[in-house]
């Protein structure tokens, strides 16, 4: 299955420029893709910010200083600010988390925008086949924890037989921000983490009947509290935790390119 042949197309053609779709932008330097950015996913610099390895103020100064010879990850590295690795992995992070997105399906026309760049700069360029094989296999894992993807944008909220119910720290995070208002986007940048995750999060909430969308709610028979949620331990404690299997895949590629 091909996720963008437009974006296979232009990796043929080693093309430099931006790919505009309904969900983000793919941008790609002669042929590979070096950043992407989507509304659904948290940028760079919320996932840096947030978890505190980067301050505010150390953002803002970068973009400042550097934003506008497109050098921002370079100056964050020769600045003291990071690392080499450490923005290495926090971008390949961001890069697929927002082209998971940027490539979903859509009805309306793609369109590719010659010699646009982005302000972050060179940081490790990625094969287009690999992050259509990494989008393809995040859809799949999405469709075996629970084939109900109405639960990706919509305001979730608790089900009613939460009390008591224990869950891995993650994902009671990402529970007690399921207020009915707050979309899976919204909590991941509340949380600072990769929208994918979180929606992994909210789908094996889903599937153990910890979250719902509020318009499942209208009209719906309430449950004897007493009952427990169906395969709640089975589904709370399956797969190792995301993040953690991202940087092992992330440190494998590092390597692998050394």
């Amino acid at each position: 299955m091909t996720v963008s042949p437009m974006l296979l197309r232009l990796a043929a053609e080693r093309a430099t420029g931006a790919l505009l779709r309904d969900r983000g932008t793919l941008y790609l330097v002669d042929g590979q893709v070096v950043h992407a950015e989507s509304p659904a996913s948290p940028g760079i610099d919320v996932l840096l910010t947030a978890g505190g390895r980067l301050g505010p103020d150390g953002w803002q100064e970068a973009l400042r200083e550097a934003g506008p010879q497109g050098r921002v990850g370079r100056h964050l590295v020769d600045s003291g600010r990071l690392s080499g690795g450490e923005l290495e992995i926090c971008h390949l992070g961001a890069l697929y988390d927002a082209a998971y997105f940027a490539l979903a399906p859509s009805s309306g026309p793609s369109r590719f925008r010659y010699g646009v760049a982005h302000w972050i700069g060179p940081v490790r360029p990625v094969p287009a086949e690999a992050v259509e094989r990494e989008t393809l296999r995040r859809r799949a894992l999405l469709d075996r924890l629970w084939a109900h993807p109405e639960t990706d944008t919509a305001p979730v909220v608790p089900a009613r037989r939460t009390a008591g119910v224990r869950a891995a720290p993650r994902r009671r995070a990402v529970l007690d921000l399921a207020d009915g208002v707050r979309t899976p986007a919204d909590i991941a940048r509340a949380l600072g983490r990769p929208a994918f995750h979180t929606l992994i999060d909210v789908r094996r909430l889903a599937a153990a009947g910890l979250v719902e969308p509020p318009r499942t709610r209208t009209g719906a028979t309430p449950s004897d509290p007493s009952e427990p949620p169906p395969e709640v331990a089975r589904v709370m404690e399956m797969s190792v935790d995301p993040d953690v299997a991202l940087l092992r895949r992330l440190r494998d590629a590092l390597e692998a390119t050394l």
